[in-house]
């Protein structure tokens, strides 16, 4: 429980922080299909999920290289079969390894992949992760050097509600994956990799009622050592979370009845018993950035915070973009911000390509 003062909220005026100029360099941008949307990535390929050219498949697994701006098709068939209830669900990747789930949307099986990939392309045998049907959901999962993270929960419309959650993690070469972090009952955020530590949100105190623990593991040692965690209110669930510059950014997505600070709907930045430097807004993605800067996404555009200097900006959203703006590809700490958008034509006004912004930090 975090007393509500004990906040340095950066729209205060009163709390020192001011707005400033933008500061951040545009240094590529790319256009891509209409219905293109990315995932985050660490490597030099930001992985992608793209609209089919035909019915089979629906959905294609692509990848961007952000060093030549080559965007490739990744997968030419499914291996469960390529028939029109089976789809590709979502993809992750690093400059060693691809990861995908495929899914059969009639009867909700799916089946977690991963193969060798290098330049753009995938190579050698099709490693299977983990399967599941209707009573697990596909797990959330991440992909840093040569390994695969991901969560395995029970749905929550299951028969299996009451079954503990496990996060896995595969070396490239295993021949099968480890239990590395156990929850009895479900994770509350996907897993975000930031430097050499990934963040998960596991339920503790388990005895004592329902409390997260916003947890940053060791990449290292296979996520054997715990680096810091952070328990929330009981019943209060982060929105999401990572582990930046010895410091957790994690949002909350909810008002809660009690709770405190954390208890409040926003973006937070700090650890332990506080002060946590706050942006009050709605929360949307996950946040990124370098250093003391941090990105957060709010709405259409982005508050570039930077805690050292106790100062703040706005990266507006690509020109003519839809709505909800844009969406970061880019998560905890990282050299280059990447965001995408679905950018309306300009004579039609209808929804017709996606950008691609990076910006360096």
């Amino acid at each position: 429980m975090v007393d509500e003062k004990a906040q340095n909220n950066i729209l205060d005026e009163e709390n020192g922080y001011t707005e400033v100029d933008l500061s951040l360099a545009e240094t590529a941008t790319w256009e891509l299909p209409a219905g293109t949307v990315l995932r985050p990535s660490l490597s030099s390929w930001v992985p992608a999920l793209a609209a089919g050219s035909s019915a089979i498949p629906v959905v294609k697994a692509t990848a961007l290289s952000t060093d030549t701006g080559a965007f490739v098709d990744v997968l030419t068939s499914l291996v469960m079969g390529n028939e029109p209830n089976m789809a590709i669900y979502d993809v992750r990747c690093s400059d060693q390894v691809y990861a995908w789930i495929e899914i059969d949307m009639l009867k909700r099986n799916w089946a977690l992949y991963a193969q060798r990939f290098a330049d753009g392309a995938v190579s050698g045998q099709v490693s299977t992760l983990g399967e599941g049907d209707a009573d697990w959901d596909p797990p959330l999962f991440a992909v840093v050097g040569d390994m695969v993270i991901w969560q395995v929960m029970p749905s929550i419309t299951g028969t299996k509600t009451r079954e503990h959650s496990f996060c896995y993690l595969w070396h490239m070469g295993d021949h099968d994956a480890q239990s590395v972090v156990e929850s009895p009952g479900r994770f509350a955020t996907p897993p975000a990799i930031s430097d050499t530590t990934i963040t998960l949100a596991p339920r503790v105190r388990a005895d004592k009622g329902i409390f997260y623990g916003i947890t940053a593991y060791n990449l290292n040692d296979n996520l054997a050592t715990t680096v810091d965690q952070l328990v929330l209110p009981q019943a209060v669930r982060p929105f999401r979370a990572v582990y930046m510059g010895n410091r957790f950014a994690f949002s909350i997505e909810a008002n809660y009845a009690s709770g405190g600070l954390l208890g409040r709907m926003g973006t937070y930045i700090g650890q332990g018993d506080g002060p946590f430097i706050s942006l009050v807004r709605e929360p949307y993605a996950q946040v990124a950035g370098k250093d003391n800067l941090y990105i957060i996404k709010s709405r259409a555009s982005y508050f570039v915070v930077d805690t050292d200097r106790q100062t703040y900006s706005i990266l507006g959203a690509t020109n003519r973009c839809v709505d909800y703006g844009e969406y970061p590809a880019s998560e905890g700490v990282c050299s280059h911000f990447i965001t995408f958008a679905t950018v309306k034509d300009a004579k039609t006004g209808y929804p017709s390509t996606v950008t691609v912004r990076s910006f360096a930090l």
